[in-house]
């Protein structure tokens, strides 16, 4: 009975010309439009009416078998419709950064947008309207050139809008800007690779729960170039504005000026749930300007410093006033410091490992400095149960700071925390170095690895 409707409907709709259905949802072919698969021409017209004639059918799936598909303009994906691709899960192409070693990306159904040069600002190459997806696809900019001075601008290569629209085992492969996920609700971004220039992932104007999972954006594309030079100087992973609730699931970038972006918009800041997320060879892995009350709640992430001008982990500005806690974190550089704390919000680490801090760069050498892991200037702080590997300072209170709880850790050599501070506004104690017996001192000379290693640095 489905079946027979929607032959009835096509038959009104269509005039009896328009190319066959099949399946429950409708199953429209992509080639029976006239697509071209060479990347020659320009298939912008062709995928259009194809998922327009799909929406005026109630909704469906528009299948593009492989090839290369030319787009010299944008599309629309409308509501209750699908735009689906070969891949089962998103590829990668190591092999344009590793030469020789893996296919390029003209396997698969790979999507080749031309359109849009030099204009970031311009209309995305894909918008995704509500309940609308889009699944299995390379998308490859193949005029991008890996070896310029510096990137040429393109726009987003999708937005997402409306109610619950999806992208799904995608390769973005090299995007200027890779998908804006602003002024949607409930939108779905899962398992996505590549190498977005400029801006992974933006979100804001969210009023219910988002969800980001298993996003890895890696120099896949270009390695050692200018443009990639570029990318470390200019590129933001990941920026969050304003949203309620977002849900951040193992998600990882690398190669970037700044990993994760929190800010404040016209709309507001963020609060939200991140799990298992990393930033690795950004000059900074994770910058608050701004966040909820309610708080980031970042638990078992990764945050990795060592270029840059000031290398360092994590950055809470002066104009924080929100929350952050970093649960079951690790930070590791060599960097200068693992992280700079202001502002008037509060900021917690626990269960936290703090390790290679302390550096500067001099040419290829790194020169160890006396500076602190964690240097808080203002606002609340409280560490707890963390381990602190190197032997230097651990934290620094300045004296404009409103309170601050350092309890429970334990840190190699002496406990040193550095206090400007009035006593009043300060709670420090229970914080364990090495002790100074002996039987502790040759247990661990007899040891293997990393904190063996430290004791043995302290008494040469």
């Amino acid at each position: 009975m489905l079946y027979m409707t929607a032959f009835l409907m096509a038959a009104t709709l269509n005039a009896g010309d328009a190319p066959p259905v099949t399946g429950n949802p409708l199953v429209r072919d992509i080639m029976e439009y006239g697509a071209y698969t060479d990347g020659t021409r320009d298939n912008t017209p062709i995928f259009q009416e194809a998922l327009d004639a799909t929406s005026v059918m109630g909704g469906g799936i528009v299948e593009v078998p492989s090839g290369r598909y030319r787009f010299e303009g944008s599309i629309t994906i409308p509501s209750n419709v699908t735009l689906r691709g070969t891949f089962t899960y998103s590829p990668a192409h190591a092999g344009i950064r590793d030469v020789g070693t893996q296919e390029r990306p003209v396997h698969g159904s790979v999507l080749e947008p031309v359109g849009g040069a030099n204009d970031a600002e311009g209309t995305p190459f894909i918008t995704l309207e509500g309940n609308a997806v889009i699944k299995g696809f390379t998308v490859h900019y193949t005029e991008q050139d890996p070896h310029a001075s510096e990137p040429t601008p393109y726009p987003y290569t999708i937005a997402m809008r409306g109610n619950n629209p999806a992208a799904i085992d995608l390769q973005l492969l090299n995007p200027f800007k890779a998908i804006d996920a602003s002024r949607n609700q409930r939108a779905l971004i899962r398992n996505i690779h590549g190498q977005p220039i400029y801006i992974g992932i933006y979100v804001d104007a969210i009023y219910d729960i988002g969800r980001i999972e298993n996003v890895h954006w890696n120099p896949w594309w270009s390695f050692r170039t200018e443009v990639y030079q570029w990318q470390k100087e200019n590129g933001i992973g990941f920026i969050f504005g304003k949203s309620d609730w977002h849900y951040v699931h193992n998600t990882f970038c690398f190669g970037y000026n700044v990993g994760y972006k929190f800010i404040q918009t016209e709309s507001g800041a963020t609060n939200g749930n991140f799990l298992g997320i990393g930033a690795d060879d950004c000059y900074t892995a994770l910058l608050v300007e701004q966040s909820e009350p309610m708080g980031l709640l970042i638990t078992n992430g990764e945050f990795v410093s060592f270029r840059g001008p000031d290398p360092t982990m994590i950055r809470v500005e002066e104009s924080h006033t929100g929350t952050v806690r970093f649960v079951n974190c690790a930070f590791w550089g060599p960097a200068r410091r693992n992280a700079i704390i202001d502002g008037a919000g509060t900021v917690g680490f626990s269960d936290c490992t703090f390790m290679q801090w302390g550096f500067e760069h001099d040419g290829e050498r790194y020169n160890h400095v006396d500076l602190p892991s964690i240097k808080v200037l203002g606002g609340s702080v409280l560490v707890r149960g963390c381990e602190f590997l190197d032997n230097k300072t651990q934290v620094y209170l300045g004296p404009d700071v409103a309170r601050a709880i350092i309890t429970d850790n334990l840190v190699t050599g002496e406990v040193r925390v550095t206090r400007e501070t009035p006593r009043r506004r300060t709670v420090i104690r229970n914080n364990l170095g090495f002790p100074k017996d002996r039987e502790f001192k040759d247990a661990l000379k007899s040891m293997k690895g990393f904190r063996a290693q430290r004791l043995r640095a302290l008494e040469e």
